[in-house]
């Protein structure tokens, strides 16, 4: 019998499992499982990084001023000077000069422009020199009275003495009476040559432009070369030269509606708030109350005078008017920071907000003052700070959070 042969029945382990065999689509899934373990494992690291951040309300630390605690009414208005004018002349003429600009600041009775006064001022020559003349007329016959008052004295002594006839004697009166009477029209005639020099005066100053009153120059509406035409509206003419404003004058008007007329009274403090400059803000009074109701608004027209002044403050600039009920106190007159109410919490006893700085916040103890309006005084966190608005137990120092969109 033969021996059988055994090595056929030898498993050769280097020869590879032919495709798609179990076990090569065994290790295909266990692949194919693995990454999605790991990438399950990162979504959810990345879901307790960010889907645990809580999301929040903020709002901005502001300046807040005090007086708000006494204000009971606001209204808005204009600045307006109470004493403006258009400056021009009564003559007609070419403007030949002009010596202010905009923004130029003048006295009363300050020469800012001229036209052309060649002719009236060789008027007002002419007029002088016949005010001479008379002058030298009279002198003339001032010498003519006294010689004729002199030959009258003679005239008497000799009449006395019998030494010249009555006629003579009549001759010699009759000419001390007419010098007497022509010294009267001379003295006529000064009064006549005055007049008219004074005449002469007026028309020349009438080229001379001056201004009216201490101010400021608003506007400039003529230029060197212009014609000057003030009581006529001609082609090619310019009424007023410039525009002046006496700025000690200006006070803001505001309209008050009828309903609230009851919180303002004459000599009522007030403070006054320019859009130009927000943080600017100046004392007033009110002055006056026009009695008349606009029915189109049914509003009433409230004058508040400036307590003080300030160098920036123009014609026609917007203004907002708090009426108060009282003068605010010189230590409160400052902007202090403030924060709603919501954004102060409590941590270990002490009073604390949250500031929120890039998506995380940061927790800031505050010192609380008082009630500003709506807001509350704080110190320790500077204005444009933003703040967690109701934050809540489990927000920390440092935590993570995301801004509600709002």
């Amino acid at each position: 019998m033969a021996t059988p042969d055994l090595s056929k029945l030898k498993i050769d382990r280097n020869t590879s499992a032919p495709a798609g065999s179990p076990r090569k689509t065994r290790r295909r899934w266990l692949k194919i499982g693995a990454a999605v373990l790991i990438l399950g494992a990162v979504g959810f690291a990345v879901a307790k990084r960010f889907g645990s951040a809580p999301t929040v309300e903020t709002a901005t630390v502001a300046m807040a001023y005090p007086s708000q605690n006494y204000t009971l009414l606001n209204a808005t208005g204009y600045a307006v000077a109470q004493r403006k004018a258009a400056v021009s002349s009564k003559a007609t003429g070419k403007l030949e000069w002009l010596g202010v600009l905009e923004g130029s600041r003048v006295k009363k009775d300050e020469l800012i422009a001229r036209l052309e006064n060649k002719d009236v001022s060789a008027s007002l020559g002419q007029a002088a020199a016949n005010v001479g003349v008379a002058q030298a007329n009279l002198e003339q016959g001032m010498a003519e009275l006294r010689d004729a008052e002199n030959a009258l004295k003679r005239s008497q002594e000799l009449l006395a003495q019998k030494f010249i006839s009555n006629s003579a004697h009549d001759a010699t009166l009759a000419r001390y009476n007419k010098a007497k009477a022509a010294i009267s029209g001379y003295r006529a005639a000064i009064a006549a040559a005055q007049a008219n020099r004074q005449v002469a005066q007026v028309a020349l100053d009438q080229t001379l432009i001056r201004a009216p009153f201490d101010g400021v120059i608003l506007t400039k509406n003529a230029n060197v070369g212009d014609n000057i035409t003030p009581f006529s509206s001609a082609t090619d003419s310019k009424g007023a030269v410039v525009t002046i404003a006496d700025m000690e004058t200006l006070e803001v008007e505001a309209d008050v509606a009828e309903s609230n007329l009851a919180k303002i009274k004459i000599d009522q403090p007030s403070e006054i708030q320019l859009e130009a400059f927000p943080d600017l803000r100046l004392a007033g009074v009110v002055s006056r109350m026009v009695p008349t109701v606009d029915r189109s608004k049914a509003t009433l027209l409230v004058k508040v005078r400036f307590v003080e002044r300030d160098p920036r403050v123009l014609p026609d600039m917007s203004a907002k008017v708090a009426f108060l009920s009282r003068a605010v106190p010189q230590d409160e007159r400052k902007p202090v920071t403030a924060v709603q109410p919501a954004a102060i919490t409590e941590r270990g006893g002490r009073k604390v907000v949250f500031a929120v700085q890039d998506d995380k916040v940061r927790q800031i103890p505050v010192k609380v003052g008082k009630k500003i309006g709506e807001l509350l005084e704080v110190q320790g966190i500077k204005a444009g700070d933003k703040v967690v608005l109701k934050p809540g137990d489990k927000l920390q120092d440092g935590g993570a959070v995301s801004l509600a969109k709002k």
